[in-house]
């Protein structure tokens, strides 16, 4: 996983969402790491690990999408 500083992440924002694409990125703010940023796709992967018994397929049925 690569660590951004706050700042690079601010003002390489693009740069941050085509790493965060590839793998999760941790923004380190003073040194510590305070959140993560990853692909939806692997977000709805784990959210799905968290519901028993619902497929990641059967989780989208029926929901619009919009980009």
């Amino acid at each position: 996983m690569q660590i951004l500083t706050a700042k690079d992440a601010k003002y390489g924002f693009g740069r941050l969402i085509d790493l965060a694409r590839a793998e999760p990125v941790a923004v380190a703010k003073h040194g510590r790491p305070v959140v993560v940023v990853l692909a939806v796709e692997e977000y709805e992967r784990l959210r799905a690990l968290d519901k028993p018994g619902i497929s990641p397929g059967e989780q989208n049925a029926g929901k619009k999408t919009s980009e």
